[in-house]
């Protein structure tokens, strides 16, 4: 399939200013009120985003926070977990979901996922539990929900946590056995998210969140992330200084009214990824659970198990003007810095496979048929179709 020397429209990986565009003065009249309050740390607008947010969740109780990275230890700390208690985590993931278990003296697991979701592998997570483990954290990766039924029955049964690391899936929603409908980052003790200008609700900086329908673990959160406080200068607990600025949760608001809207946008730009490269030899498009939605934070392909492949198709891409991303090189057990856990290679060998073969195309919500179809276009001319 030929395809033109000059893409439609330069074609980015992501278009925050496109998408904010059409906000703008909506996103400049929340400055502009929060600058008027000046009740800049914990100002109305906090907990107004809070219970939004909590609603359009299907009423959980939502704990503002600074980071994603924070949200996630801040879960872990709720739990009160001894030193040296084993933490299951997908070995496939950003380092963050290691990381928050790691600081608080915690024994991070890895565990390894399913090649066509990218997601935990119950049975991998089940290989994995001893006695000596404390939570199992699932990483709804790329914009999928984890097979929560799965591992919230493995979790109860085991009688550990189910944490969910929701940075990448907010509004996704799991579908069980029984007809009902979850929502991602709202199964397990405790969900985390972060607004990290990248994700699908991103804030202008740093931001995050914690996600729970417990009211009395949502009181202790809201504690351990102002410093163990309930009233100022009484501090019951050990805990964090980490707070959402009042000017990103007016911003987040704004932005939150659109999220469907965008999260639509995004599917069918993948519905039509889907369509156009599905018989492209030599590429696999991402798989669906279908027991759960999909809000495309990622849209991810693996190419073939190849030495220079990927590097081969990546330089392809950008000659033509399409942009990619690896999300991620190297497996978490493989990161220098987590070499004292001991791990070898070979032993995590879909994670290990899936960090020499995935590629992320460009998902966003103004990202136009006419780009889709020109990056399949420039796929399908380096696969010879």
């Amino acid at each position: 399939m030929p395809v033109s020397s000059a893409s439609p429209l330069p074609i980015q990986l992501l278009d925050l200013a496109g998408q904010h565009a059409p906000l703008q003065a909506e996103l400049d009249a929340a400055v502009r009120h929060t600058l008027h309050e000046a009740a800049f740390i914990q100002g109305p607008a906090v907990a107004t985003f809070a219970q939004e947010l909590g609603a359009y969740l299907g009423q959980a109780h939502v704990v503002p926070c600074a980071n994603g990275t924070d949200a996630l230890q801040l879960a872990l700390m709720s739990l009160r977990l001894p030193a040296g208690t084993e933490v299951i985590v997908p070995a496939f993931t950003y380092v963050a979901t290691l990381e928050a278990a790691a600081v608080l003296g915690l024994q991070p697991v890895p565990a390894d996922v399913l090649p066509g979701t990218f997601n935990l592998d119950p049975a991998a997570v089940e290989a994995a539990l001893t006695s000596r483990t404390g939570a199992i954290v699932a990483v709804h990766l790329f914009g999928q929900c984890a097979d929560l039924e799965a591992l919230r029955t493995l979790a109860d049964r085991r009688g550990v946590a189910l944490l969910e690391d929701n940075a990448q899936a907010i509004g996704a929603q799991f579908t069980t056995s029984r007809g009902e409908t979850w929502w991602a980052g709202t199964v397990g003790e405790v969900g985390t998210t972060s607004f990290f200008p990248s994700k699908n609700l991103g804030g202008f900086g740093d931001g995050g969140a914690l996600f729970t329908r417990d009211a009395a673990r949502a009181a202790t959160l809201r504690q351990l992330a102002n410093h163990g406080q309930t009233r100022k200068y009484y501090h019951e607990h050990i805990g964090l200084n980490s707070r959402l600025d009042t000017l990103q949760a007016a911003l987040l608001q704004v932005k939150l009214r659109y999220l469907p809207a965008w999260t639509q946008a995004r599917q069918q730009v993948a519905a039509q990824y889907d369509a156009a490269l599905a018989a492209v030899h030599g590429l696999t498009v991402p798989e669906r659970d279908p027991r759960s939605t999909h809000v495309f934070h990622q849209y991810t392909i693996t190419v073939a198990d190849e030495p220079g492949c990927r590097e081969a198709l990546q330089q392809h891409l950008a000659a033509h003007g399409v942009p990619s991303a690896v999300y991620y090189p190297m497996p978490v057990h493989a990161q220098p810095a987590y070499a004292y856990l001991g791990y070898r290679a070979g032993q995590f060998p879909v994670a290990e496979r899936l960090c020499r073969t995935v590629l992320s195309l460009p998902i966003h919500p103004t990202l136009t048929a006419e780009q889709v179809s020109y990056v399949a276009a420039t796929l399908a001319a380096w696969a010879g179709v």
